[in-house]
């Protein structure tokens, strides 16, 4: 593998960068600032909301991309690149489908806020991990009359994609559906996912696929694996990723990606 063409470096963040504690390395931010030195940029993307993700980067905020919100909105610093909302009346229709499912548990993904109705002070206190700014409210319904939502996304304690998905796979025509976790699904824009943004990022770095790395490890990740020639799974990525990608690493927890990353800022040596 021939590592010297890389010029765009992509990271899923849950199951991928950030390990199972939700940190972020040491490591990994030493590495970035190779990756500068050779002018190779970094692109962060995640179904977490833009403000989660920066917080987890804050100090290389300003010099990144951010993919947020499964493809919902790209961004560089402060400037919007892209954003993609869920069409209101589909939210509004989506909600009461949704308060349907036992144990699940609904976030309406916005711009700066994520808003939820649900009092269940366990799921509160694991969504705060992934949402940084966020709103208790009544009713979700007078949240989607009056605020444009990127995404929805569903919290089931138990498995999403043998709960949740099920329940909702009959809308698959009308909506995007993303299995993003263990517990975790997302209910998009058609057009939002995470390899639309990236290459939209790609046209404005002017880089190409064969130029591309991308990190990932989970069903959210598929498409933008397929926009890059060094895609890699995680080793403790879904085994329809593993399939997937043309590379492997290992785990979040064993430094998968800084081990790559290594490999390519060490004068570009072969992998």
């Amino acid at each position: 593998m021939n590592l010297e063409k890389v010029k765009l470096v992509v990271s899923d963040m849950d199951g991928t960068l950030l390990n199972s504690k939700g940190e972020v390395s040491n490591q990994f931010f030493k590495l970035f600032k190779k990756l500068q030195e050779q002018n190779i940029h970094f692109c962060a993307a995640s179904g977490r909301q833009h403000n989660s993700i920066v917080n987890k980067l804050a100090s290389i905020k300003e010099e990144i991309y951010v993919i947020a919100e499964n493809g919902g909105v790209a961004k560089m610093g402060k400037e919007v690149l892209l954003s993609n909302f869920l069409k209101a009346e589909k939210v509004i229709k989506l909600i009461p489908v949704l308060r349907e499912i036992e144990d699940a548990n609904i976030v309406l993904c916005c711009d700066n806020s994520a808003y939820i109705e649900s009092k269940d002070a366990h799921f509160i206190n694991l969504f705060q991990e992934y949402y940084h700014s966020f709103k208790q409210v009544d009713d979700l319904l007078d949240v989607a009359k009056t605020i444009p939502v990127f995404k929805i996304a569903v919290y089931h304690f138990k498995s999403s994609e043998d709960f949740t998905y099920p329940a909702i796979k009959h809308l698959k025509d009308e909506v995007l559906l993303k299995v993003s976790g263990q517990n975790w699904l997302d209910i998009s824009d058609e057009k939002a996912n995470k390899g639309n943004a990236l290459r939209h990022v790609q046209k404005i770095l002017n880089v190409s696929k064969e130029e591309t790395m991308v990190f990932g490890d989970y069903h959210n990740d598929i498409e933008m694996l397929h926009e890059a020639d060094f895609s890699f799974a995680m080793k403790n990525a879904h085994k329809d990723i593993k399939e997937l990608a043309n590379f492997s690493t290992e785990s979040n927890d064993n430094f998968g990606v800084e081990r790559v990353l290594e490999k390519l800022t060490e004068n570009n040596k072969p992998y």
